[in-house]
């Protein structure tokens, strides 16, 4: 497997971005339950978080270099219960892990089911992680028309809307606990920089900004309802 460059750099970008990562946290916290897994813990920005909740908790990424590194940071933490290498795009997922199947109250894919192509195959495989009733928590970047050079670095195959993302919640036989936008005032810096300017990588000092302002984002999010954002979050149960 080729070295994630792109998808490294942005990672340890936003391990500097504190206050981003627990407006993000405190947006799908309520929703964690019970035994969670967390799919694509890359290096740990928001597994901290999750490790910080006195609840047992998976970490898990398709990368090896990414588990050992996650290793590393968290291997000591009486709340960590295994660290796992996992593909949710294998169509024989059911056979490769047979001893995962139903064992979680909780999944969480944040930034995870746009780089895989079949989407249906990825929530699918997600639902045969969880227990009776379990959840699943998953937040995809928003919006086909922000598409830009970020997304193609990335690896992004496309991006959602709400409409778009219910339907293929649904399909997978998950019902929607809750569905909102998240990050509205994140839109026109991505728009700008990614479709404008062409960049391939968030600028660092653009992300450091932004997250001096995290505050008044916050706030915009609240007087908007969550209407619009660049990305969707949605919680559904099994």
């Amino acid at each position: 497997m080729e070295k994630d460059h792109s998808g490294l750099e942005t990672l340890e970008l936003f391990a500097n971005a504190p206050h981003f990562n627990k407006w993000l946290f405190e947006n799908i916290s309520p929703y964690c339950q019970g035994n969670i897994l967390e799919i694509g813990s890359g290096i740990g920005n928001i597994s901290k978080l999750l490790l910080q909740q006195n609840l047992p908790v998976t970490l898990s990424d398709l990368r090896k270099d990414y588990c050992e590194q996650l290793r590393l940071l968290f291997g000591q933490n009486r709340n960590l219960q295994n660290i796992l290498q996992i593909d949710l795009s294998l169509p024989d997922f059911e056979n490769v892990y047979a001893k995962l199947l139903h064992q979680f109250d909780t999944v969480i894919a944040l930034n995870v089911v746009e780089h895989i192509e079949d989407d249906k195959l990825v929530i699918n495989n997600c639902r045969k992680l969880l227990k009776p009733n379990g959840r699943v928590i998953i937040l995809v970047p928003a919006f086909m028309k922000l598409y830009n050079s970020f997304d193609k670095e990335l690896g992004h195959f496309r991006r959602y809307n709400k409409k778009n993302l219910g339907r293929l919640i649904q399909t997978q036989q998950l019902k929607i606990v809750m569905m909102e936008y998240f990050n509205c005032a994140g839109i026109l810096g991505w728009w700008f920089t990614g479709s404008v300017l062409k960049k391939k990588i968030i600028p660092g000092n653009q992300l450091a900004i932004y997250e001096k302002m995290v505050p008044l984002f916050r706030l915009i999010d609240k007087l908007l309802m969550k209407r619009i954002g660049l990305s969707v979050i949605v919680v559904a149960s099994g």
